[in-house]
């Protein structure tokens, strides 16, 4: 372990000494988080330092990997998972199950036993080396360790991952209790409450356009507040549909339909024959 730190340069060091502390910081805020959500993204983020570890020592393909299938596809199972169910600080700390405490204190102690007795195994025998570990190829050796040696361990990891899906999907599932509402029943409900029964009308109606910022015409020309969004009215982004507006927009109109009829009537002559002040000046010449 030793000669190992001394091998390694100083940016490896400080790669490792900063990098580490973020991965135990984002730990500890996976556990310690009251939000589901907030855990979910600080674990998020120590997978993703560990990707960055992986690829810092030459384990290019679980680096990748780790990224792409742990932070990108697990985690964001997680987070799906917490969205639908509803996780909150407010769920009930009752147990369900008698014992479950003792026993999760248990499986944590067991398994922190089994973490330090591997790296003092570790750092009581001398390493090989990525060199001789990659010989063959970095994907070649971990795919030599996964479907020889480690098979069963990889076979009982996707049967877990399986497993976990199948329990997201109950867990979201809701039983209905009560009978739907037919169409006609909601249709009589709205018009006892007094809501809206037509469909709102849409942006613009009446008013020369149809953008969304632009309210609609009710048929005595006064605008509609109901086809703009509220959002847009409170922030001040509705634009103006006022009589004065809408003659400006249609003067501008006609000056622009003028115009385009003159450029157009320049270069035919049933556009001449269409006006007649242009032949005035032949008409005085000739007398």
């Amino acid at each position: 372990m030793t000669a190992l730190a001394a091998a390694a340069s100083s940016g490896e060091a400080v790669q490792f000494w900063i990098l580490g502390i973020v991965a135990v910081v984002g730990a500890l805020c996976t556990i310690l988080m009251k939000r589901a959500v907030h855990s979910a993204l600080s674990l998020a983020g120590t997978m993703i330092v560990l990707a960055v570890f992986y690829l810092a020592n030459g384990a290019y393909f679980l680096g990748i990997v780790q990224i792409v299938v742990y932070t990108g596809a697990i985690m964001m199972l997680f987070l799906f998972v917490v969205m639908l169910v509803g996780v909150t600080a407010a769920d009930s700390l009752k147990e369900t199950l008698k014992g479950q405490r003792w026993l999760a204190a248990g499986l944590g102690l067991g398994f922190g036993i089994l973490l330090i007795a591997g790296i003092g195994n570790a750092s009581l025998k001398q390493f090989n080396g990525l060199g001789d570990a990659n010989a063959g190829g970095n994907v070649q050796g971990l795919a030599a360790l996964i479907f020889t040696k480690y098979v069963f361990a990889f076979e009982l990891t996707g049967a877990l991952l399986i497993t976990a899906v199948v329990g997201a999907m109950v867990l979201t599932h809701r039983e209905r209790t009560e009978r739907a509402r037919t169409q006609r029943e909601r249709s009589q409900a709205r018009i006892r409450e007094g809501k809206q029964v037509t469909p709102l009308p849409a942006p613009g109606v009446y008013a020369r356009h149809n953008a969304v910022d632009i309210p609609g015409l009710l048929p005595d020309g006064t605008p509609s507040e109901l086809t703009v969004s509220p959002t847009l009215r409170e922030r001040g982004q509705v634009r103006d549909v006022s009589g004065q507006a809408l003659a400006d927009l249609k003067a501008l109109e006609r000056r622009s339909q003028e115009w385009l009829g003159r450029g157009s009537g320049s270069g035919s002559g049933s556009g001449g024959a269409e006006r007649p002040g242009p032949a005035a000046p032949k008409e005085g010449a000739q007398k």
